[in-house]
């Protein structure tokens, strides 16, 4: 029998509210529906967006940010599932990693170290984390034409400043430039749980090429692994028009893959 309980985990630029009508659509099915909050990013979008910039924030890393699921995940009575998004997605293997997990989703995953890519959309969408010049602890405001390109390239404009002024906070360069050293490594042939990799074809920040290289990365080990491609999905796979077809995708995989 699946578990029942479901731990999500947001992305950067976002808190837990970008998962609320998943949480909402998983809760039916049965399951106990958590969504934790980044350490720090447990208030409200527009007070976050005040705080900035926030001097704490430019201190976060993503062992910190490990570590703190970590911590939910066993004050839980069982393991759970974790489904992750964007840096959420790379989180959720890394936790799948440290064996804290039952399976794992990881939707538009940000890459672990070792992969990366040259596509100019990428390097566009991400410059400002990659930026070898940037202060690792200036937090960044992001605007909202860079989140039209980076999340919610070809959406409606009026859809595209909803999820902006709902959803959008602050962020840090510490938790991406760490994701690249031996904190953000995943050892592909190692056992594992149960993992569905899923990605957006628009998708600009995270290419779906780069959840493909990763797909073929663990296709070396013996675990069960999937990988599912949405064409003309964006970056805001989990939100935009038709992200019912995202989650039923994914429920239906946790019915099949997880006992």
């Amino acid at each position: 029998m699946a578990a029942k309980a479901i731990v999500f985990v947001h992305g950067m630029y976002m808190t837990p509210a970008c998962r609320e009508k998943w949480r909402a659509y998983f809760a039916p099915l049965g399951y106990q529906c958590v969504a934790p909050a980044w350490p720090g990013r447990d208030r409200p979008v527009a007070v976050l967006r005040k705080e900035h910039p926030d001097s704490a924030l430019g201190r976060l890393t993503l062992r910190a940010v490990l570590d703190h699921f970590e911590g939910e995940i066993r004050a839980l009575r069982e393991k759970p599932i974790v489904i992750g998004h964007s840096m959420g997605g790379l989180i959720a293997q890394l936790l799948l990693q440290r064996d804290l997990a039952s399976a794992a989703v990881a939707i538009d995953s940000a890459p672990p170290q070792g992969i990366i890519t040259t596509k100019w959309s990428f390097v566009r969408a991400n410059w400002p984390h990659i930026n070898p010049l940037a202060l690792k602890a200036r937090p960044i405001q992001l605007s909202f034409e860079r989140f039209q390109y980076a999340f919610v390239n070809g959406l409606a404009p009026d859809q595209q400043r909803t999820a902006f002024d709902a959803y959008v906070v602050p962020e840090w360069r510490r938790v991406p430039m760490e994701s690249l050293t031996k904190v953000g490594h995943i050892d592909f042939a190692r056992p594992h749980a149960p993992l569905l990799l899923i990605a957006g074809s628009a998708d600009h920040i995270i290419p779906a090429a780069l959840n493909r290289t990763m797909y073929r990365r663990y296709r070396r080990g013996a675990s069960i692994k999937d990988f599912k491609e949405f064409p003309g999905r964006t970056h805001f796979i989990i939100g935009q028009e038709g992200w019912e077809e995202v989650a039923g995708h994914a429920a239906s995989w946790l019915e099949q893959r997880v006992q």
